[in-house]
């Protein structure tokens, strides 16, 4: 063993360093949003504006109202979608959430009426049979309507929470709009004054990092939206009710890793098998599966394509820094998961990381070469 940590010692501290880095990174990150999330979101409305605002400029219109109209524009807009999406969501989970004590009181009866049938056909089953049945049934489908209740419950109130939210929307727009007017100051003030090593920091980040987030959550926003278009119309179709909310909640699901739709599906289709509506049950499978092969079709081709870090590994460490940094992680999560993919496929980390040179033949850090 003490030969192993003499060989790899600095491997270990060259990798150790990285990740206290990283860890660093999102520390800070994590720590300035707490305190200035208006700012970070400013940002990213700005990013959302300043085509508009570019073009309206470059036909005459002064800066100042051309970012004041594409500001007004954006804000009408957003408005608009979180007032009428958001109001339709909002009553379907409501009522949704609301009718879950009656889908069990139905599930537990048909378990019962199903023990009963049994019970009456088969003489060596228990004479208990029933009571046993439906006690189980009763304990598993109570923790199942605690365990949707609760997630739909703070759903809601995570919707009608506005407060904080609306006082930083507002302050972003107000940012951003300053942003916008200034962003020619700011950008030769940044061209004059920043040192060499970070203008080049930047030019490395702004070709291999923010294209590729850019790429990322483009795709992932592709096949999120397919998941929904596909369910929403195929409930639509089958007269299933709230089939808005289901849809975009099955939408929530559809980005999270080791769930999907299926998290929401299955336990849906074992209910409807159990309580005798064996064609919607059906056709809800049928749907499932659709849907789970056309993401695994798609997947590749839109994700695979533009990003090169697959969607769990993207997904799954979105998680975990959300679970260790809050927000703030998982918004940062795939910035430095696609700058470490640039790293390796520039040859950085073979640089930076050093290896026994006598146990590989080529290093493990060395970029692939692609085959023609």
């Amino acid at each position: 063993m003490l030969h192993l940590y003499k060989k790899y010692w600095r491997t270990a501290f060259d990798i150790g360093m990285i990740a206290l880095t990283v860890w660093l990174t999102m520390y800070i990150f994590s720590f300035l949003y707490s305190i200035a999330a208006p700012v970070f979101l400013s940002i990213l409305v700005f990013l959302c504006i300043e085509p508009l605002a570019k073009r309206l400029h470059r036909i005459g219109i002064r800066k100042s109202i051309a970012s004041g109209i594409s500001i007004l524009l954006f804000t009408l807009i957003v408005l608009a979608l979180l007032t009428g999406l958001g109001f339709i969501f909002y009553s379907q989970i409501n009522q949704l959430s609301a009718n879950l004590p009656h889908y069990q009181k139905i599930l537990t009866g048909q378990v019962t009426a199903i023990a009963d049938n049994l019970k009456g056909h088969i003489d060596r089953l228990p004479p208990d049979i029933t009571d046993r049945a439906e006690e189980a049934v009763n304990k598993l489908t109570e923790f199942g309507t605690n365990v949707a209740t609760t997630f739909l419950n703070k759903l809601v109130s995570f919707l009608t929470s506005f407060s904080t939210f609306v006082f930083n929307f507002v302050m972003a727009i107000i940012l951003a709009y300053f942003l916008s007017v200034e962003i020619d100051w700011w950008r030769k003030l940044a061209t004059d004054r920043s040192p060499r090593t970070l203008k080049i920091a930047f030019a490395f980040l702004r070709e291999n990092v923010f294209r590729g987030i850019g790429a990322y959550f483009s795709a992932q926003a592709k096949l999120v939206s397919i998941t929904f278009v596909v369910i929403f119309a195929a409930l639509l179709l089958l007269g299933v009710k709230n089939a808005f909310a289901i849809a975009l909640l099955a939408g929530v699901f559809d980005v999270l890793p080791l769930l999907g739709v299926s998290t929401l599906f299955i336990p849906w289709i074992l209910y409807l098998f159990i309580t005798g509506d064996t064609g919607l049950a059906v056709w809800l499978t049928i749907l499932l599966v659709v849907v789970t092969l056309t993401r695994q079709v798609l997947e590749p081709r839109i994700t695979g394509n533009t990003v090169g870090v697959s969607a769990f590994t993207m997904l799954a460490a979105m998680l975990v820094s959300l679970s260790l940094f809050g927000v703030a992680g998982l918004i940062l999560a795939p910035i430095l998961l696609i700058l470490l993919k640039a790293l390796y496929d520039q040859g950085y980390l073979q640089k930076w990381i050093r290896l026994p040179k006598e146990e590989f033949t080529v290093s493990p850090l060395a970029p692939h070469q692609k085959e023609e």
